[in-house]
C-alpha cells in the first residue's frame, strides 16, 4: 500500500496466493508476482487478461486479484471497480465482499458501503468487520455534518504529481522535513512493489517574509537509490532519526531504522539504530518522546497484536536502546498500527485501519486518564474516506502536517492543519427577580480575569451578548435605576468546541424584602450549616457590588413552639448570619439584625403560588391558614416557607467609607 510508505516496502504483509488454485497459466504467471510484492507487474497482466476470460469462476478470481493489486497500491477508485466484478461474477472468497465495502468506504460512498458491510456480515457472521463496517460509516456521516474546529488545507508548496508523505518540522516550524518519490529523487529505477520512483528525503524552509523554499533532498550520505523516508529531527536539529528499505535484485531485505547527525550543513553516514537481535525483522516509523528517552516506531515483529504493531524501546546510551515493548491492545490490534508520534504527558498521536474509521487509515490519540489507556478517533476533518496518517505538530499541538491521500489529491499529499481559537459568546437575559419581566435598557458590565472590560445594555427584550475569550472567567454585573444590582459568573474553561453560553440576571427591586433561599439552621439551634453558608456568600457578592446599601437581617420561625422562645431564637440566627457577613469583609456598619419571632407570616408572592399549585398569590400563612389545610405534607410546606431569613434594605445612601452623604 503506497500510502503507507514501506508498505510494500517496509513491513509488508502479503497474502499468498498457491498456483495451483489459479485456472491456467497466465493468472498462475500474474499471481507469481502478486506473492513476491510485484503488484505493478502483477495488475498490468491481470488488466490485460480480463477481457479474454469467458467462465465466470475465472473471471471472479481475475478480477478480485485485480481488486488486491489496486488496493495494494491504494489505488481505491480501481479497487472498487475490480471488487464489484468479482462479487457480480459470484467469487467464492467472501473477502471480494468486504473489500468493496473497504474500498467504498474510502471512495466514501457510505451508504452503499454499508449496505455491502451488510452482506458480508450474512456471509461471514463470526468476523466482526461487517458490523464493525456499519458502525464506521454511521460515525463517518455523523462527524462530517459535526466537524472538529481543525482548518485542513493542502500544502501546495511542497507537493509533487509524485508521492509526499511523513512530514517533520526542524529546530522549528520554519523548517519541514518529508519523503518524496519525485523524479529528482536519488536513483532512476522504480520500486517493483509500488510502481513508483523510490523515496528521497526533501527539505523546505520559510524565509522571513512566509515564503517556503522550493523543496530540495537533504544533502549527504542519508538518501540513497532505495527507499529513505519517514524522518524524526530531533529538537536540536542536529540528529535525524529515519527508515531505510534496501532492495537489491527485487529481493525485500526488509527495513531498518538509521540515525544521522548534522556537521557542516551536510548529514553524516548513517548509522544503524538496533533494536532487535533478529536481523530479518522490519521496523520503521521513529518518533522520539519530547525528552528524547524514548523511541516509538512500527514493527511486525513476534509478539504482537498482529499486523504491523507499535513498539517503544528506552535509551541507554548515545545509540543504545532497551529491548522493545510491545504497547498492548490498549493501542495495537490485528491490522496495522503505524507512523506515531509522541507528544508530551505520554500522548501518543498514530494512524491505524484497526480500530474503525472513516476510510483507510484514520489517524488516533492515545492518553492516560485515571490509569486508564484511552484511544480516540481525531475524527473529520483531520480524518477522511481515505488515508490519513504521518502527523506531526508543533508543541502546543494546534498546528501541524499530516499525510493523506483524500478526494482531490494527486495521491498521497501533505496537508497543514491548524486549530483556530474557540468562538465562545454570551446571549444574556435580565429579568426582575419578583415577577419575571425583562428588564430593558440595563446596563451590563462583563468582567474577565483576562482584563476585559466591557459595558453594553440590555435591548428591549432585556437580552445582552457580548463574545468571550477562551480558559477566561467572567462576571456579569447588571444595574437600573429602582433595583439592586444582579450578578451572574460564567467561564470559558474546559471548552473545546464553538459554544454560545446563556445566563439570566434576576434584578431585586429596592422597595422589596428579600428572601434568602437555602438557609438552614439545626433544629432549635441557630448555628448555620455549611449548606447555608454557599447561599449566603451569594449575599456577600450582592453587597459588595452593591456597595450603596445597608440592610437588616431578619429571622422567621414558624408558630409551633412558645412565642418568647421563637423569638429568642430568631433573634440569634439573625445574629448569626451577620456574624457570618462580618467575616467575610462586609462592614459592621452595613448590617443590622431583628429576630422576628413567628409575628411575620409569609405573603405568597407569585413566584411562590407558581412552585406550590395549593397556594395562590396574596395568601397569607397564619397559624389559621395552614391548620386549615387538608393534608401534613401542605402544612410542613407552609411551615418551611414561614421559616426563612430575609434582608431589608435600610438605606441607599452608603458609600465605600461607611460614611452616610451629607455627614
Amino acid at each position: 500500500m503506497r500510502s503507507i510508505f514501506i508498505a510494500a516496502a517496509i513491513l509488508a504483509a502479503t497474502m499468498v496466493v498457491s498456483p495451483s488454485a489459479a485456472q491456467n497459466k497466465k493468472v498462475d504467471a500474474a499471481l507469481t508476482y502478486y506473492n513476491s510484492g510485484e503488484y505493478t507487474k502483477c495488475r498490468d497482466m491481470l488488466i490485460k487478461y480480463l477481457p479474454k476470460v469467458k467462465d465466470r469462476p475465472t473471471k471472479g478470481q481475475v478480477a478480485f486479484y485485480l481488486g488486491e493489486c489496486s488496493r495494494h497500491l491504494s489505488d481505491s477508485r480501481n479497487a472498487m471497480k475490480y471488487y464489484r466484478q468479482a462479487v457480480q461474477a459470484k467469487y467464492t472468497n467472501p473477502l471480494a465482499t468486504l473489500y468493496l465495502a473497504d474500498a467504498l468506504k474510502m471512495r466514501g460512498n457510505y451508504e452503499d458501503a454499508s449496505a455491502q458491510y451488510s452482506a458480508y456480515h450474512d456471509l461471514a457472521p463470526q468476523d466482526p468487520r461487517g458490523e464493525q463496517g456499519v458502525q464506521d460509516c454511521e460515525n463517518a456521516l455523523k462527524w462530517m455534518k459535526t466537524p472538529t474546529r481543525h482548518i485542513v488545507f493542502p500544502a501546495r508548496w511542497l507537493n509533487d504529481k509524485e508521492a509526499d508523505f511523513a512530514p517533520c518540522f526542524g529546530t522549528d516550524t520554519t523548517t519541514i522535513y518529508f519523503t518524496s518519490a519525485r523524479e529528482s529523487a536519488t536513483g532512476n529505477d522504480k520500486n517493483a512493489n509500488s510502481g513508483t520512483y523510490y523515496t528521497d528525503i526533501y527539505v523546505s524552509e520559510k524565509d522571513k517574509k512566509g515564503k517556503w523554499s522550493i523543496p530540495v533532498p537533504i544533502q549527504g550520505a542519508v538518501n540513497t537509490p532505495f527507499d529513505e523516508g519517514s524522518p524524526f529531527v530531533t529538537a536540536d536539529g542536529n540528529t535525524m532519526y529515519y527508515t531505510s528499505c534496501k532492495n537489491l535484485k527485487n529481493q525485500q531485505l526488509g527495513c531498518r531504522i538509521y540515525m544521522s547527525t548534522l556537521e557542516d550543513n551536510l548529514w553524516s553516514n548513517p548509522e544503524e539504530v538496533v533494536l532487535f537481535s533478529d536481523s530479518t525483522i522490519s521496523l520503521g516509523h521513529p518518533s522520539l518522546s519530547p525528552d528524547g528517552r524514548t523511541l516509538y516506531f512500527s514493527s511486525d515483529a513476534p509478539g504482537g497484536q498482529g499486523g504491523r504493531d507499535i513498539w517503544k524501546a528506552t535509551k541507554e546510551g548515545k545509540n543504545s536502546w532497551s529491548t522493545p515493548v510491545n504497547l498492548g491492545p490498549d493501542v495495537n490490534t490485528k491490522e496495522d498500527e503505524v507512523y506515531p508520534f509522541a507528544a508530551d504527558k505520554g500522548v501518543l498521536f498514530f494512524s491505524s485501519n484497526g480500530r474503525g474509521g472513516m476510510g483507510g487509515l484514520d489517524v488516533f490519540r492515545s492518553f492516560t486518564k485515571d490509569g486508564k489507556t484511552n484511544t480516540v478517533n481525531l475524527r473529520y476533518p483531520l480524518n477522511s474516506s481515505g488515508d490519513d496518517f504521518g502527523i506531526h505538530f508543533n508543541n502546543d499541538l494546534k498546528r501541524g502536517y499530516l499525510a493523506s491521500n483524500r478526494e482531490g489529491s494527486r495521491g498521497d499529499d501533505i496537508y497543514g492543519f491548524f486549530l483556530p481559537p474557540i468562538e465562545v459568546s454570551i446571549e444574556g437575559i435580565c429579568k426582575n427577580e419578583e415577577n419575571g419581566i425583562a428588564i430593558n435598557d440595563a446596563e451590563v458590565q462583563m468582567t474577565g480575569t483576562d482584563g476585559t472590560q466591557l459595558t453594553g445594555k440590555t435591548n428591549g427584550a432585556g437580552k445582552f451578548t457580548f463574545k468571550l475569550s477562551e480558559n477566561t472567567d467572567y462576571m456579569f454585573v447588571a444595574s437600573h435605576k429602582g433595583y439592586l444590582k444582579g450578578i451572574s459568573k460564567e467561564t470559558t474553561k474546559g471548552l473545546t468546541e464553538n459554544t454560545i453560553l446563556h445566563t439570566e440576571i434576576l434584578l431585586t427591586p429596592l422597595v422589596q424584602v428579600v428572601e434568602l433561599e437555602n438557609i438552614e439552621y439545626d433544629f432549635n439551634k441557630a448555628n448555620l450549616r455549611e449548606e447555608s453558608k454557599i447561599s449566603l456568600n451569594v449575599l456577600v457578592e450582592v453587597l459588595e457590588v452593591n456597595d450603596n446599601i445597608t440592610i437588616e437581617l431578619r429571622a422567621n420561625t414558624d408558630f409551633r413552639g412558645s412565642e418568647e422562645d421563637n423569638m429568642k431564637l430568631s433573634e440569634e440566627r439573625a445574629k448569626s448570619v451577620v456574624e457570618y457577613l462580618i467575616s467575610k469583609g462586609i462592614s459592621p456598619d452595613r448590617l443590622t439584625s431583628r429576630g422576628m419571632g413567628e409575628s411575620n407570616p409569609v405573603t405568597v408572592s407569585a413566584k411562590t403560588a407558581a412552585k406550590y399549585p395549593f397556594l395562590k398569590e396574596g395568601d397569607v400563612l397564619t397559624e389559621k391558614f395552614i391548620n386549615a389545610l387538608p393534608n401534613n405534607q401542605d402544612k410542613e410546606i407552609c411551615h418551611q416557607l414561614n421559616r426563612r431569613t430575609e434582608f431589608a434594605i435600610t438605606r441607599t445612601d452608603f458609600n465605600e467609607t461607611g460614611i452616610p452623604f451629607g455627614e
